[in-house]
């Protein structure tokens, strides 16, 4: 199939499924998300960590079942917007466009801050480098990712495929390498509510948070609607196959640190997981059982943040050229570059604003790991709302518009279950405990995202406002689909096309 590029639009047929698919793999930046995004949920749940990250690959697994039966009907770079748009009118559409425009530019810079910290840890364990260079480290790998993202998609995501395959095969290896070593000491009670934490459930929760931060990005393929080899089958196969084939390797990896580790120890304040390494317990067990392999495991950390940030980038870049092409955004950042067909100029505005916001935001919080957490439970938080607002577009959109299609499994029960499942992690996220599970509250900086989220949201529903009475237009605009009008009607009916 022929590719098309002009200055209007984003490149047709760019991509098939395996950089596609690494666009979700990538951005959910593996090696990172277990190095550092699900330990934050250790001290919650302790020697149960494994059970929250199965209750967030459940979650996950059925949201994108739900994605992908709105993407086979409604591929766009909008992606999640569009859905919502069309499932739940396109209000919510405008409040999902914009919480995501809070969520997904925040994901770039979070990595920026993990390979700051990562590579000015370790050269400071090793030789005695001050700990303050992980900001201008940070710096550095928002660079690198400027470069890929605005060269073109082909580059970025054929990056993507390289980098994510390195980073998955050494913590696959390494997490083999520590269950071996475990020997006896294999259990699959890592997977009961109480095991080394004293609150069952309730601090299950919250550790599911952070569980569900790790998958965040399943859904970036989503909005390469517009740039994928067929679409409507490409984009649902990439998003549930990374949602489930990631979710596995999380289990994988975490069932291995707990047995090696020990589940008792796990949540200990002054002896356990978290504080282990000074704080980087991967490379500590890495070292412990691989010796100088732990350079590879410190590789493949690096390595997972490009990766994940350059996936961030071109997700949120992809939303923000379409949000600008209806309006709701300075039309600007719709333009497109003329021999690379990127949204250059939302991927300057974008890349610039990340390593401003990761740089600044880890001095004012005193330092990359508390800029983390409040970062990534903003985006967290936002996104698990989304989510759970695309499940039930997923049951609207097809009782609506495609009720001869309506499948009772995939548009009915999927959709509900799946939004039930989140529901704990964001009672959790706001400290609500309704049931009395003894839920664990939030603690500081992580307990600042909801008023951040609100005065967001504040924010939007006055945009909202004005749009509707000022011009209407642009918001309904939410659930356009662009490629219907571009394409041709053999690709829409899934015909074969002449080159």
């Amino acid at each position: 199939m022929s590719t098309t590029v002009d200055a209007a639009r984003l490149q047709r047929n760019a991509v098939g499924l395996a950089p596609t698919l690494f666009q979700s793999i990538t951005h959910m930046a593996p090696a990172a998300a277990v190095a550092f995004s699900i330990i934050v949920g250790v001290p919650y749940a302790g020697g149960s960590i494994s059970l929250a990250v199965l209750l967030a690959l459940i979650a996950c697994l059925l949201v994108a079942i739900s994605i992908g039966q709105l993407a086979k009907h409604l591929p766009s770079a909008g992606g999640l917007y569009t859905f919502s748009s069309r499932g739940l009118g396109a209000p919510v559409g405008f409040l999902v466009a914009w919480g995501f425009m809070l969520a997904e530019p925040i994901v770039a810079p979070l990595l920026y801050l993990i390979f700051g910290n990562e590579l000015a840890a370790n050269l400071n364990s090793h030789f005695g480098w001050p700990l303050w260079l992980w900001a201008p480290f940070a710096v550095v790998a928002g660079l690198i990712v400027w470069g890929l993202t605005y060269r073109g998609i082909r580059l970025s995501t054929g990056t993507g495929v390289v980098l994510g395959t390195f980073e998955i095969l050494v913590f696959v290896a390494l997490s083999l390498t520590l269950i071996i070593s475990a020997g006896s000491h294999n259990t699959l009670s890592v997977f009961a509510p109480n095991t080394g934490n004293a609150k069952g459930l309730g601090s299950v929760f919250p550790a599911m948070i952070f569980a569900i931060l790790a998958f965040i990005g399943f859904e970036a393929s989503a909005p390469l609607g517009e740039e994928a080899r067929e679409p409507r089958k490409t984009i649902p196969r990439a998003v549930i196959l990374s949602a489930l084939l990631i979710g596995i390797f999380y289990l994988f990896c975490y069932y291995a640190a707990t047995v090696y580790f020990g589940p008792a120890k796990m949540a200990d304040p002054k002896n356990g997981f978290v504080t282990f390494n000074g704080g980087d317990p991967w490379s500590g067990m890495a070292q412990a059982v691989w010796g100088p392999g732990i350079v590879i495991v410190i590789l493949a950390v690096l390595n997972s943040a490009i990766a994940n940030s350059n996936a961030g980038v071109n997700a949120a870049t992809r939303v923000g050229y379409a949000l600008a092409r209806i309006g709701l955004l300075p039309r600007m950042l719709a333009r497109i570059h003329p021999r690379f067909a990127t949204p250059y100029v939302a991927v300057n505005v974008q890349s610039a604003g990340g390593i401003v916001l990761a740089v600044a935001l880890g001095w004012a919080t005193g330092g990359p790991l508390n800029a983390f957490a409040l970062l990534g439970t903003v985006a967290t938080i936002v996104v698990v709302a989304i989510y759970i607002l695309t499940n039930l577009s997923n049951l609207v959109f097809y009782l609506r518009e495609q009720r001869g299609e309506f499948n009772v499994l995939l548009n009915g029960i999927v959709p509900i279950v799946g939004s039930v499942v989140f529901l704990p992690a964001l009672v959790a996220a706001f400290g609500i405990d309704f049931l009395n599970l003894g839920i664990t509250p939030l603690t500081p900086p992580a307990n600042l995202a909801p008023i951040i989220i609100a005065i967001w949201m504040v924010v939007g529903l006055a945009l909202l406002i004005y749009f509707t009475t000022r011009d209407p237009k642009r918001i309904t605009e939410t659930g356009r689909v662009f490629l219907d009008e571009t394409e041709p009607v053999q690709v829409r009916e899934g015909l074969p096309v002449q080159p």
